[in-house]
């Protein structure tokens, strides 16, 4: 854990940050208050996933779509008795 002064601080900010983003970094005040600089990460959404290349044009996924709603294409299922 790294301790700058108020005014260290104000004169390497861009050093202390790089810091912070490995280790907790306090800020000490002439009155003796002290203040905590974290690194934080912002949390992605499970859908945010790339994207893939394919040569499928709208209309062949399209066509699947209807395909797969109507049932066609569909293997029969074996009867159980």
């Amino acid at each position: 854990m790294k301790v700058y002064t108020y005014s260290e601080a104000r004169q390497r900010l861009a050093r202390l940050l790089d810091t912070a983003r490995k280790e907790e970094v306090l800020i000490r005040r002439r009155g003796e208050e002290t203040f905590s600089i974290t690194y934080k990460t912002v949390p992605k959404s499970p859908f945010d996933v790339p994207g893939i290349a394919t040569k499928a044009t709208t209309a062949d996924i399209l066509e699947a779509i209807r395909e797969s709603r109507s049932g066609e294409g569909k293997p029969s299922e074996p009867s159980i008795r």
